[in-house]
């Protein structure tokens, strides 16, 4: 059975000391016996953080341009390519300081409809000199675009505190709290944490995707609850009705869902899109071995919440007596 490939996203203003992590993570799970994988987004024509990692990692690059803009489509695509010909054990995603770690979000998950693959983590590095600079003048794009970055993140890594004073410190954490309430801060120099410690940290959850029904509920949780997005692979067919009527009841923390589903009363697979409170379903034959998924992205939303409702929703009887086959 083909095993979920979790995926870690790396965020952060250049200089803040991501690929620094990167090189740690990396050695991390080799010494565990996994293969990584790597995919580098640059701003320029040559990759040139991708020549600091060895070369038996298997790596995507994605030059001249910037995941969220004008190259974001191509996110899935070399993500779905690497993931079906080097069979990593585990992806993780360097962008460029200047990326929209959302519209990361977005392309990763796009991957999931294709590949069986999940979002664990979006780790954000933050330059604590850098951001304290940045927040005392409060103007600019890049303050803006650290903001983002830092809000989106589960898990923040202040870095360099080595450069600021003690009392600078508690202001940055300040700072941070302020714009993300949910993530753990590890403060750091040069990134020397260890690497257990920030995977035990990172609010992706921690569980088998493919057994999850089939465990007691003490052993299926998440080290935090609120994520930015929750993958859900189904194991059998679910009932349509039920499917939509979770969907209209979700928390506005929920602002983006797209999946594709098999349902107990049609005859047909659909492709599922909802956002902005619309929802559309549209018949789909996929080619191929394509994956029964559903990929929910929000502001902090409760993983847990929605993975029992979904849980509860395929124990239930394929088809209810006396229904009748319907279309969407």
């Amino acid at each position: 059975m083909e095993q979920v490939v979790p995926i870690y996203i790396l965020s952060g203003f250049l200089g803040s000391g991501k690929t620094t992590l990167l090189q740690r993570l990396i050695s991390y799970w080799q010494e565990q016996g996994l293969r990584p994988a790597v995919v580098m987004n640059e701003l320029g024509e040559v990759n040139l953080d991708g020549m600091l990692v060895e070369q038996t990692v298997p790596m995507a690059e994605l030059l001249g341009g910037c995941i969220c803009c004008s190259i974001r489509g191509d996110l899935s695509t070399e993500l779905t390519t690497l993931v079906k010909k080097e069979s990593p054990d585990v992806v993780i995603i360097e962008a460029t300081g200047a990326a929209n770690p959302l519209e990361i979000v977005d392309g990763v998950t796009e991957t999931s409809l294709y590949r069986k693959v999940e979002l664990r983590s979006l780790i954000t590095v933050v330059d604590a000199a850098h951001l304290l600079e940045l927040h005392r003048s409060q103007q600019g794009a890049t303050y803006r675009l650290m903001q983002e970055q830092i809000r989106c993140a589960s898990l923040l890594i202040l870095n360099k505190t080595d450069r600021i004073a003690a009392e600078e410190a508690e202001e940055v954490c300040g700072v941070l709290r302020k714009w993300n309430a949910y993530a753990d801060i590890m403060p750091a120099v040069r990134c020397e944490l260890a690497p257990e410690e920030i995977l035990a940290s990172t609010g992706g959850v921690k569980y088998d995707v493919e057994h999850e029904a089939d465990k007691p509920d003490s052993q299926i949780h998440s080290s935090h609850d609120h994520v930015m997005a929750y993958t859900h692979y189904f194991k059998r067919p679910v009932d349509s009705v039920e499917f939509e009527q979770l969907i209209k009841e979700l928390p506005r923390d929920v602002y983006r869902a797209k999946g594709i589903l098999t349902f107990s009363d049609t005859q047909s697979r659909f492709l599922f899109q909802y956002a902005y409170r619309e929802t559309d379903f549209m018949k789909i034959t996929p080619q191929g071995e394509v994956p029964d998924v559903v990929v929910f992205i929000g502001e902090h939303f409760s993983s847990s919440e929605l993975r029992d409702k979904l849980l509860h929703m395929e124990k239930r009887k394929l088809v209810r007596p006396g229904s009748v086959k319907r279309s969407l």
